[in-house]
């Protein structure tokens, strides 16, 4: 575990590399999902892969989550943008990285890469789409939905949870429960200013969409192709949105091929040399 000081939070770092000390072909930057995630979701299912794979694998607890800060205010989307961009100098991660988002954190990627193209090299998002009015809005929404339920019967909402989820489950809802009540991330998170579809066909780097076949958000994959210029998407039949949690090896699998291919076409590109003027 390490705990990296970006000036502003301290956020809990995880990271995986290639086994036996070999050079990692690519750098990718896994960003978890709002309120009971963590970056556990992916130390246990699809970072062990990639870093058997070659890739330096990052994750990290986005503020408010897991043992990351949790401030009493600033939960804006530009907020959580500023603590990757932070974070990776703070690592000293130079070059362009191959970002994976799922749920919120797929809407982080994907307003990181609107903001600093120069350092993504490949954006993949699992359930989730771009920081839109319409994504505010349900956003919105779903917090106060969550607020209420919490004033109603917090304790009634959590036995529930642990007996139908698990003891873990409840203990992360628990933390949810005190992040929702202790800080401003109900206003903050729609609060943030909505990309517009120029923004949002900006982007120009490789881009993968991730859905289950029984997501309301599948019905997003069309709108994105016809906005992003380099945009692949995959509906995956029978799955909702914990698809990552359901699906990893078919989740896992999709992400690192785009990975790789994007590595394997910045390798070659650096490896023709130039002639002599």
């Amino acid at each position: 575990m390490a705990m990296v000081d970006t000036g502003d939070i301290r956020l809990h770092v995880q990271r995986m590399g290639p086994p036996n000390g070999r050079p990692a072909t690519a750098t990718a930057v896994l960003l978890h999902g709002l309120l009971t995630d963590s970056l556990a979701s992916y130390y246990l299912t699809v970072a062990p892969s990639f870093a058997a794979a070659g890739i330096d694998v990052v994750m990290y607890d986005q503020r408010g989550h897991g043992r990351s800060g949790r401030p009493g205010t600033g939960y804006t989307p530009d907020h959580y943008i500023d603590d990757l961009d932070a974070l990776l100098d703070r690592l000293g991660v130079t070059g362009p990285v191959h970002l994976v988002g799922n749920s919120f954190g797929g809407t982080i990627a994907f307003g990181y890469a609107v903001r600093r193209p120069e350092r993504t090299a490949s954006l993949s998002v699992i359930e989730s789409g771009p920081a839109t009015e319409a994504w505010a809005a349900s956003i919105g929404g779903l917090l106060r939905r969550v607020v209420t339920e919490l004033a109603q019967n917090e304790t009634a909402a959590l036995r529930w949870i642990a007996a139908h989820r698990g003891a873990h489950t409840a203990r992360l809802a628990k933390g949810a429960a005190r992040l929702v009540r202790a800080t401003t991330i109900v206003d903050d998170i729609p609060a943030g200013p909505a990309l517009t579809e120029e923004q949002i066909g900006s982007v120009r780097c490789p881009a993968l969409f991730l859905y289950g076949g029984d997501s309301d958000l599948a019905e997003l994959a069309p709108w994105l192709r016809s906005l992003l210029p380099d945009c692949r998407t995959v509906v995956l039949p029978g799955h909702e949105h914990s698809v990552l949690v359901e699906a990893p090896r078919t989740v896992g699998q999709h992400v690192l091929a785009l990975i790789q291919a994007v590595a394997a076409q910045h390798g070659a590109a650096d490896a023709v040399p130039t002639e002599a003027g």
